[in-house]
C-alpha cells in the first residue's frame, strides 16, 4: 500500500485510513510490531507508517518546500525502511532510526539538484573557534520565543542552510532532544547545539531585517497633507 493512490486521494487521506482492524493491535508495543514487520507482517508495516508518517512528512516538506517533493520523499523513505527494517537491531529509538534514514534522503535530493549546501564549517564543531564571552547554546530561546508572527518565521526558515533547517525542526518544532539529534544527522551533542545556537542567531538576524523591511519611512522633502486637499 505504500506509495500507492486511488484517484483524487491526497498524501494525507492515505496517511488517516483506520489502522488494520486486528484484535490483536489493541495495547500491542511498537517493539512487538516492529518484530512482526520484521518477520514480514504486511499490516504490522502499515502500523508503523501510520504511526510516523505526518512527522516524517514535516521534515520533508520543510525540506524540499513544495508538498509534492515532501510527498515523494516521505513515500522513499518508508519504502527504504520496508526494505532494511531487518537491519534495525533496537540500539536507538525507531524513531531515530527513521529520520536518520529521511534525513539521507533529503540531503541526497539536494546533491542531485545541485543545490547550494552548508559550508563546512555548518558541520564542524566550533569549540575551538570559540572566545570571548561564553554563552550557553541548544537553551530555550525566550528571545526568539512568541515574539514573531508565524508567517514572517516560516519565510526565515526558508532562508536557512540545510543542516540550520535540519536541526529546528527536530529540536524546535518536533521536539527531539540534542542525544537524538546528534544520532540522526551523526553528530556529537555539542555540535547539535551548537547548530542549533547559529540557526537561532541567523532567524533573529533575518527577521530582524524582515521587520526593517516592512516599515518604509516617508520620502524626504514629502509631506502629507493634513487636510482632504492636494497642495
Amino acid at each position: 500500500m505504500i506509495g500507492s493512490y486511488t484517484t483524487g486521494q491526497t498524501f494525507w487521506e492515505q496517511a488517516s485510513f483506520a489502522e488494520p482492524s486486528r484484535p490483536e493491535w489493541a495495547g500491542l508495543s511498537e517493539s512487538e510490531t516492529i518484530r512482526r514487520a520484521q518477520r514480514g507482517d504486511a499490516d504490522a508495516f502499515e502500523r508503523i507508517y501510520r504511526a510516523h508518517c505526518r512527522r516524517i512528512y514535516a521534515l520533508c516538506l520543510r525540506m524540499a518546500g513544495n508538498s509534492t517533493e515532501a510527498e515523494d520523499l516521505t513515500q522513499e523513505a518508508f519504502l527504504t525502511v520496508l526494505r532494511k527494517i531487518q537491519t534495525f537491531r533496537g540500539e536507538s529509538a525507531f524513531s531515530t532510526w527513521l529520520h536518520r534514514i529521511a534525513v539521507n534522503l533529503v540531503l541526497m535530493r539536494f546533491r542531485k539538484k545541485s543545490l547550494p549546501e552548508a559550508s563546512q564549517e555548518n558541520f564542524e564543531e566550533s569549540d575551538g573557534n570559540r572566545c570571548g564571552r561564553r554563552e550557553e547554546v541548544g537553551a530555550p530561546d525566550l528571545q526568539l520565543a512568541g515574539s514573531i508572527d508565524r508567517l514572517n518565521l516560516e519565510r526565515a526558515i526558508k532562508q536557512l542552510p540545510p543542516s540550520h533547517k535540519l536541526v529546528v525542526e527536530l529540536h524546535d518544532i518536533q521536539g527531539y532532544k540534542h542525544k537524538e539529534i546528534a544520532q540522526i544527522m551523526d553528530w556529537s551533542i555539542g555540535n547539535s547545539k551548537a547548530q542549533l545556537h547559529r540557526a537561532r542567531r541567523r532567524l533573529r538576524e533575518l527577521l530582524q531585517e524582515s521587520l526593517h523591511l516592512e516599515w518604509v519611512p516617508p520620502m524626504p522633502g514629502r509631506q502629507v497633507p493634513l487636510s482632504g486637499k492636494c497642495a
